[in-house]
């Protein structure tokens, strides 16, 4: 997966990985290869351990409250995850940065992809681009990678499903 100036794949791919958590490292393995991620050796299931550890760690930024507050928790994260930048081209698919030192392990190849994404989205997006949905009952998570910056909502249809609450909400009331 090549990491893009806002973050936009890695922080797309937390959001999935967070929403619905693999349940098997065979899971993630073909859910980070259907995000376009070039898996360097076999997915262990210490590998979806530290996933499910790092997915923890991406809530309490989701769920952060303000910016110093997201960004120190982010900051950690980073601190932890990331290594000096370098360029790769380990694919044959172009030369693109990691932040990442080489032979590691997917669980924390992820660690660090997830965090500095996250940080170049929040950065390059806004603060407030990572959220959870506006709707009532619906705890999924996702970034927002609009034009606007105003998505509320996880889906199409979480969206259709709170307009139609505000619409029926218009005529009781009425």
């Amino acid at each position: 997966m090549h990491l893009n100036p806002y973050g936009e794949d890695a922080v797309n791919l937390a959001a999935d990985l967070v929403n619905r958590r693999p349940a098997s490292a065979g899971e993630l393995a073909e859910r980070c290869r259907a995000a376009g991620l070039v898996l360097e050796g076999p997915v262990t299931s210490q590998d979806l351990e530290r996933v499910h550890a790092v997915l923890e760690m991406w809530e309490r930024v989701v769920d952060a409250t303000g910016e110093s507050g997201r960004a120190e928790l982010v900051n950690r994260m980073l601190a932890e995850a990331a290594a000096y930048p370098r360029l790769t081209d380990h694919a044959g698919t172009g030369w693109h940065l990691h932040y990442r030192g080489d032979g590691q392990p997917l669980g924390s190849v992820l660690f660090s992809l997830i965090c500095v994404g996250t940080a170049l989205h929040l950065a390059g997006r806004g603060m407030h681009r990572l959220r959870r949905c506006a709707v009532t009952g619906c705890v999924l998570v996702f970034a927002d990678t609009s034009r606007t910056g105003r998505r509320r909502y996880c889906s199409q249809r979480c969206a259709n499903r709170d307009a139609v609450r505000r619409h029926r909400a218009g005529y009781v009331s009425a």
